[in-house]
């Protein structure tokens, strides 16, 4: 696909999306950088921000099949991958197809439920399948999950392991609305909402020849070393007692190709890399206990090593 083609078919789906969402504009930049890029992304807000709205006008965008999934502790990981029923009439057992099943995945709330459940989805998100019974069933093209949780409450819930948040390209805070984009907010949403409205502007298949383009942008190998050393800097600091796995680097890179493509271009730019830097990084990193007595943030440990390691020059 030509760059300016897959620049028109993005400009298609964030003008669809501005029919619902109103702001929110980073936020979902990110998204369609996770979208084209094949990764999954975890949304970490407060309840009541617009998660599920902007996942819905995504879902409505590409005409994918979408399913919400409101995870609690009785979610078991059958509800998720789905199971093996005995049929007596047909003297078989058959397969009954889990949440997992759908293209456009919404996990609400997914540190609210047991860390058994929590890892029915790493394997349909890292190898795009779940196995039942010993049978490996692929998960539908293209496929997508966003998580969300909630930073603020605590309570009755189950971090996710570092495993599990390894998994995820990118994560992502929408935050609260200014004055005027909420004033807004009141007027489209105070009747019938305005999602039953959308319609399907990218097809599947479009949408899967924009992941095939993101993979053909060249990226120089000055580029590929500076992500290397920028996460190889994350494993030698001395606050941090986790750094970025090499999975997490090549997330990095395959993240900065997909905003390359945003911003209209074959080549991968050292500006790619940094812009994603936080939202891919930030939650592979573990702080020291004393780091966090120092009230040091990783956001902050993250400026640090960007400012340490050389950008590499054209």
């Amino acid at each position: 696909m030509e760059i300016a083609s897959a620049q028109q078919l993005i400009q298609r789906i964030r003008d669809n999306i501005a029919q619902v969402m109103i702001g929110k504009q980073d936020t979902l930049e990110l998204l369609l950088i996770a979208l084209i890029s094949r990764g999954h992304v975890l949304l970490e807000d407060i309840p009541g921000i617009g998660k599920t709205t902007l996942v819905s006008s995504l879902a409505k965008s590409l005409g994918l099949s979408f399913r919400r999934i409101q995870f609690t502790p009785d979610v078991m990981p059958s509800d998720i991958t789905g199971f093996n029923l005995y049929n007596q009439k047909s003297g078989q057992f058959e397969f009954h197809q889990g949440a997992i099943m759908s293209q456009l995945i919404l996990a609400d709330e997914i540190n609210r439920t047991s860390p058994k459940t929590q890892s029915s989805l790493l394997e349909a998100m890292q190898e795009n399948q779940v196995t039942v019974d010993g049978t490996t069933y692929a998960v539908p093209q293209p496929f997508m999950v966003l998580a969300t949780q909630n930073p603020i409450e605590q309570v009755g819930t189950y971090p996710l392991p570092e495993a599990q948040l390894d998994r995820f390209m990118l994560r992502v805070s929408l935050g609260y609305p200014t004055l005027q984009e909420e004033m807004q907010i009141y007027a489209r949403f105070s009747g019938h909402s305005p999602l039953h409205l959308m319609k399907a502007v990218v097809s599947s298949a479009e949408l899967v020849d924009l992941q095939e383009t993101v993979m053909t942008l060249f990226c120089a190998e000055s580029i590929r070393r500076y992500i290397a050393l920028l996460a190889q800097a994350t494993r030698r600091h001395p606050d941090l007692i986790l750094g970025v796995s090499p999975r997490g680097a090549l997330m990095l890179l395959l993240a900065a190709r997909g905003r390359a493509l945003l911003q209209g271009r074959d080549f991968i730019l050292p500006d790619d890399v940094l812009a994603m830097v936080n939202s891919v990084m930030s939650h592979r990193l573990l702080l020291k206990p004393e780091t966090r007595l120092r009230k040091i943030t990783i956001t902050e440990i993250l400026a640090e090593i960007t400012q340490s390691v050389p950008v590499p020059q054209a």
